[in-house]
């Protein structure tokens, strides 16, 4: 009896994409599993029959062999075994679930995540942080082993010695982490008292942690091996700082610049001069303000931003002035502003004659 065409047997066309056709086969083969048909003795062969179409239409090489010569490509131990034995059951190829699994060992530990607090001039810097968490930590009388030191480990007879076990749900099986053995694929016949066995118990762990200059709001500090302890001398997980940094009293950060609002008296900014600001180095810097300088005018000062992380280099300082306007004069002083205010011509003042301009024109139209 010749053997029907595999595109047929999954019910795709001969130019289907790889996608399709799995989507076919998962769909043939819960159709035809003899679990789901107890009563029908032909669906264990129509089963195996797909599942020998699967394994060669899913493989591209075997695909094309058999697109040219059809089922002969396959004949003599040409492509598989007879039975279609190296393409495995619906349930080793959707979950990779064979019996040479392997051994998943000790659960390691969790990762753990702390927030810490530091002011600006500590992120310029860079500063030295003394830590305290409470987590699992390793036991100290059996040194994480989880067993007394004349103690004696035994395979673990609800998973054989793989640290995981199956679990049938309906139709579908799935594999989880041994109960008996919390995946060591051991039983320890003499447990450690201190920690009953599992290599682990609470406590808090104290360790100073490296703040790297240049960090900013939010940067991560991985500390690897400082997080929680496994179980039974499994690694420990990770331990992740999350920088927060606290906001100054006059300076702000954009990325790696250094931003500062310097208010200027009104003189000032009318006949020029300079002004002398302080730097997030604790420095000072002298900058020099041009006759007529508007208010909102930023001056940038190269080099004297954050660090940069994992560079020499340093970001930028912009410094924006604010032209204060006077309050609380006496008597001569206003008698001088209004002379002033008389003597002001367009040319003294060209942004506000333009848009007044502007304003007039529109009231007239």
């Amino acid at each position: 009896m010749s053997k029907q065409d595999y595109y047929e047997t999954l019910g795709v066309s001969k130019g289907a994409e790889t996608a399709d056709i799995k989507k076919a086969y998962r769909k043939k083969a819960m159709k035809f599993h003899p679990d789901q048909n107890p009563d029908n003795p032909k669906a264990a062969e129509q089963f195996k029959e797909v599942n020998e179409a699967w394994g060669v239409l899913q493989d591209g090489q075997k695909r094309s062999a058999y697109d040219q010569y059809g089922h002969s490509a396959f004949e003599n131990g040409g492509g598989r075994r007879q039975g279609g034995g190296d393409f495995g059951d619906m349930f080793s190829d959707m979950f990779n679930q064979g019996a040479g699994r392997q051994r998943r060992g000790p659960e390691p530990g969790n990762d753990l995540r702390y927030g810490i607090d530091i002011s600006l001039e500590e992120a310029f810097e860079g500063t030295e942080s003394d830590i305290t968490i409470s987590t699992a930590i390793g036991c100290k009388p059996c040194d994480g082993s989880g067993a007394t030191s004349e103690s004696r480990k035994t395979k673990c007879g609800t998973c054989g010695g793989h640290g995981i076990v199956r679990m049938q749900q309906g139709f579908f099986s799935t594999e989880q982490t041994c109960p008996e053995c919390a995946g060591a694929g051991e039983k320890i016949e003499n447990p450690c008292a201190s920690c009953r066995g599992t290599g682990r118990g609470n406590g808090q762990k104290s360790l100073s942690a490296n703040i790297p200059a240049g960090v900013d709001e939010g940067t991560r500090i991985r500390l690897t091996g400082e997080g929680e302890a496994g179980l039974r001398g499994a690694p420990n997980g990770d331990l992740y700082l999350f920088v927060s940094i606290t906001a100054h009293d006059f300076f702000e950060r954009e990325s790696d610049n250094i931003l500062l609002d310097m208010p200027i008296t009104m003189t000032r900014a009318t006949l020029g001069g300079s002004v002398e600001v302080p730097t997030i180095d604790a420095g000072r810097v002298e900058i020099k303000i041009p006759e007529g300088t508007q208010s909102g005018t930023r001056f940038r000062i190269r080099g004297r931003g954050m660090p940069i992380l994992r560079s020499s280099s340093r970001g930028d300082m912009f410094v924006k002035v604010k032209v204060e306007t006077p309050t609380n004069l006496n008597k001569t002083q206003k008698e001088l502003l209004k002379q002033l205010d008389t003597g002001f011509s367009e040319k003294n003042t060209p942004n506000s004659e333009s848009i007044l301009g502007k304003i007039r024109n529109f009231w007239n139209s």
